[in-house]
């Protein structure tokens, strides 16, 4: 299996909620605890910790804070021990309707009560002591067998889930967990719910739904009937057993779910490994071969590529890209180009990987733009005067080529004089076919480059002596090969067809009576994505499309699409951005809108 971070087990958080609808808070002041907030937020997260004494006690541990929940003798309760001693270890005792009771282990007594009114004092368990389980893990992810060391995934063949893949490679791997009535579902990728026969169904009925359990830091799901869920036979098929008991063979782990892409070139085709090391972009149809694991690195914030055979992409000698590393290093990262619909990235060596005429990837263009392909078109009128261009001169590369072909085009009225071109140092005898090549790239769309100016409109193209003297149509670029197409890419996110989207005040839900989004929320709606050319698609609840209107609202009942560009800028975290380029945010007002200027802070969403 590999390693390098790909496979990361989740950290369980959860939040505890009361009889009241209230979640247990670990507040900074005093280190004191209540029930009294409304939603989950950081101050109402927790981790389960196995007791290090290796009994059947577990710590509560404050996400924020990093300290442990206490109960003393007298039964009062506190969050402010910074290492677990005694008073620190809680049993739990699931109840038949999902809900935890929780009692310290030293005293024999139960955790419970309303608003700052906590105490642990219980001998009996009542309403009051019964706390339900929400967890805060961002919901979808890769379900790993422990007793297997195998992936959950959607087997449409044989309409089931089963635990029998070494990878969780492509959109069958994705599951949603599903919050309901105080249980949780399990949604497979097509948007049906598991239920604890084996069988899929399309709505969330209750024998597909399950009670969360915590073993040693795992997961099981009970069912109705007090079995859990667990592959079964050679197959693995993932259905209820007959243990009452959680074993090795019920328990599971959460993985992190990276973004897993594809990416088409110029010349309409996928990238691909499927030939052999080289990358290429040579594949009509969009299979296994075809499909990367994006990771990105929270510190440089570059990505990597990671292929279904088992390398990463790297930067090999001359410029090439080969999926062949078996480790992270400089060789391996890539930064991103966001460039509206496309994206173009650069390697270690500082130059973008481009498409070469035979479909292969090489990082070996300065600028984007250096390497589109120009074809002779017709010819177009000039006022600039090629006569007085000397014969005979030399490029001395890429920068100085796009500096003289920007200096003649504004020097073209009146035309340029041989002493001009004699100030940039041209000398030898090599043609300026590449000069007026370079120009055609410039006069049809921006070059982009920082520093570099860019024309407002197109111009017309001059015509050049070629060789041998006869005078030709000038360069120009192919329709379906634009300026800076060599070195950009559709970049298609697969492994995500329903979305959960959440910010730094909680998820994005419908609001209740309104076709606007919260984003504050503490339940989620999930929603369809579709995709063209890179742009996508959001569908809500009821088959009705994302769509902004004036001062950046954001509604979700639309009739026809609209389009949104995803950029993957932080591990695990996206920006979208909304026709007129704003960016979709949070705030204050817990409402989305398409009002921010950088993909930071409150405008990324965790996927």
């Amino acid at each position: 299996m590999p390693t390098n971070g790909l496979h990361q087990e989740l950290k369980v958080q959860f939040g505890l909620v009361n009889d009241t609808g209230r979640y247990l808070t670990a507040e900074n002041f005093g280190f004191k605890v209540n029930a009294s907030a409304p939603s989950l937020k950081r101050k109402q997260t927790w981790v389960l910790e196995p007791d290090p004494g290796q009994g059947c006690a577990v710590l509560f541990r404050s996400s924020h804070l990093g300290r442990y929940l206490s109960a003393e003798e007298d039964g009062r309760v506190a969050c402010e021990a910074e290492r677990p001693g005694r008073d620190c270890r809680f049993l739990v005792l699931p109840q038949p309707d999902g809900r935890w009771a929780l009692r310290s282990e030293p005293h024999g007594r139960f955790f419970g009560g309303t608003e700052d009114r906590l105490s642990c004092f219980a001998t009996a368990i009542s309403a009051a002591e019964l706390w339900t389980v929400h967890l805060a893990t961002h919901p979808q992810a890769h379900l790993l067998s422990v007793s297997r060391r195998r992936y959950v995934h959607l087997c449409t063949r044989e309409d089931e889930m089963a635990a029998d893949s070494d990878r969780p490679w492509g959109v069958d791997a994705l599951i949603t967990l599903i919050f309901r009535s105080r249980q949780y579902c399990l949604r497979s990728c097509d948007s049906r719910y598991l239920r604890s026969d084996g069988r899929l169904v399309r709505e969330p009925e209750p024998q597909a739904r399950y009670t969360l359990e915590f073993k040693a830091g795992k997961l099981a799901f009970k069912d109705a009937d007090g079995h859990y869920l667990a592959p079964v036979g050679p197959a693995g098929t993932l259905r209820a057993g007959r243990n009452t008991r959680p074993g090795k063979d019920e328990l599971f782990d959460l993985e992190e779910s990276h973004p897993q892409v594809v990416l088409v070139a110029a010349n309409h085709r996928y990238v691909s490994v499927r030939q052999g090391v080289n990358v290429s972009a040579n594949q009509d149809e969009e299979l296994l071969h075809e499909t990367f694991l994006m990771q990105i690195d929270q510190e440089t914030r570059k990505c990597t590529f990671y292929s279904s055979t088992g390398g990463y992409w790297t930067l090999v000698t001359h410029g090439g890209i080969h999926a062949t590393a078996t480790q992270v290093s400089a060789n391996t990262m890539f930064e991103v180009e966001w460039r509206g619909r496309r994206v173009a990235l650069k390697a270690s060596n500082g130059r973008y990987v481009c498409m070469k005429k035979n479909g292969q990837l090489a990082a070996v263009s300065d600028f984007v733009g250096e390497h589109s392909s120009p074809v002779p078109g017709p010819r177009a009128s000039s006022p600039l005067s090629w006569s007085l261009l000397p014969a005979r001169a030399a490029l001395a590369g890429s920068s100085l080529l796009v500096k003289i072909a920007l200096d003649v085009r504004e020097k073209s009225e009146p035309p340029i004089s041989t002493a001009h071109l004699g100030n940039l140092g041209l000398s030898g005898n090599r043609p300026l076919a590449k000069v007026t090549r370079v120009m055609a790239m410039a006069d049809v769309g921006p070059v982009s480059r920082p520093g570099i100016w860019a024309p407002s409109a197109p111009r017309p193209l001059p015509s050049y002596p070629p060789r041998g003297g006869r005078r030709a149509g000038p360069w120009r670029l192919s329709p379906s090969s634009p300026p800076g197409e060599d070195e950009e890419f559709i970049l298609k996110l697969i492994n995500r067809p329903i979305l959960v989207l959440r910010g730094l005040d909680g998820f994005v839900c419908h609001r209740r009576g309104s076709n606007q989004l919260d984003t504050n929320r503490s339940v989620y709606d999930v929603f369809h994505l579709s995709f063209s050319d890179g742009a996508y698609q959001i569908r809500g609840r009821g088959g009705g499309f994302w769509y902004t209107g004036s001062h950046g609202s954001v509604y979700s009942d639309g009739e026809r699409p609209e389009d949104f560009v995803f950029e993957f800028r932080e591990r695990g975290r996206l920006a979208i951005r909304a026709r007129g380029g704003k960016y979709l945010r949070g705030g204050a007002s817990g409402l989305l809108r398409a009002d921010a200027d950088t993909p930071a802070g409150v405008a990324l969403w965790e996927y």
